[in-house]
């Protein structure tokens, strides 16, 4: 087998800040550096650790080199950076994705022209936001993402119901900031493959944030796949799920 590839913290420069990770490459075999697999937490306040995670390794088996981004707004980092997203969540967040990928290119670490992204829950609002604003990567894996988050706000469970004031703005008084950050606005900017993974019992991000931005994109002719799964909730639960989810995003 294989030997376990480890983390190595991360630190870069990213808009007016430093943003931060750990990093995971694959073994060498000389045919230059590897494609890079950006990995955006959920939370979107949340946090990544470097601890054994069998889907990162999954990745580096595969050839890729792995950043798994604590952007700035995540937590562990002190009260400033996570303060940091206050109303500027699909901005700072989605420039230290892309700037990871210059950063690590500049080192001739990654292949910068084969870098992919993928992220859950608000991490798939990333994905989206980088998709459709820049053009970095070559492909994304959205699950159970936020595609649309004035619509969120309507349907969301009631833990998270006013968390998105804090993130962009009042949804009457900001509403155009909405509207610039909402992927489903965008769509057109997306070039890129996406995947879909959506499990049918979500209550926290419904099926339909999913089903409006696939359908969007196929109308322009950019190439989708949807998985979903009728048993799952928010973040998939059953090993043979989460196994298939992994398939068909290498896929």
């Amino acid at each position: 087998a294989s030997a376990i590839g480890a983390p190595q913290p991360l630190s870069y420069p990213s808009g007016d800040g430093q943003a931060q990770g750990f990093l995971y490459l694959p073994e060498r075999h000389g045919e230059g550096p590897p494609p890079l697999l950006v990995s955006i937490h959920g939370g979107p306040t949340s946090c990544t650790y470097p601890v054994f995670d069998a889907r990162i390794q999954f990745w580096v088996r595969q050839g890729f080199a792995v950043a798994d981004l604590n952007y700035r707004g995540s937590s562990g980092h002190g009260r400033a950076y996570r303060q940091a997203l206050h109303l500027r969540w699909g901005e700072v967040d989605v420039e230290d994705a892309c700037a990871v990928v210059d950063h690590l290119g500049a080192q001739g670490l990654v292949d910068p022209t084969r870098a992919f992204i993928r992220g859950g829950s608000a991490g798939g609002y990333t994905v989206l936001c980088a998709l459709a604003f820049h053009d970095v990567f070559r492909a994304g894996a959205s699950l159970y993402g936020v595609s649309d988050p004035l619509a969120l706000a309507k349907v969301t469970h009631k833990f998270e119901a006013d968390y998105l004031d804090w993130l962009i703005g009042d949804p009457e008084a900001d509403r155009a900031r909405y509207e610039a950050r909402t992927p489903l606005l965008h769509a057109e900017g997306i070039q890129a493959p996406v995947i879909f993974l959506q499990g049918l019992k979500d209550a926290v991000v419904v099926p339909a944030q999913t089903d409006a931005m696939a359908a969007a994109l196929e109308a322009r002719g950019i190439p989708v796949v949807v998985r979903r799964y009728p048993d799952e909730g928010h973040g998939f639960r059953r090993a043979a799920n989460q196994a298939d989810a992994l398939e068909q995003e290498a896929a």
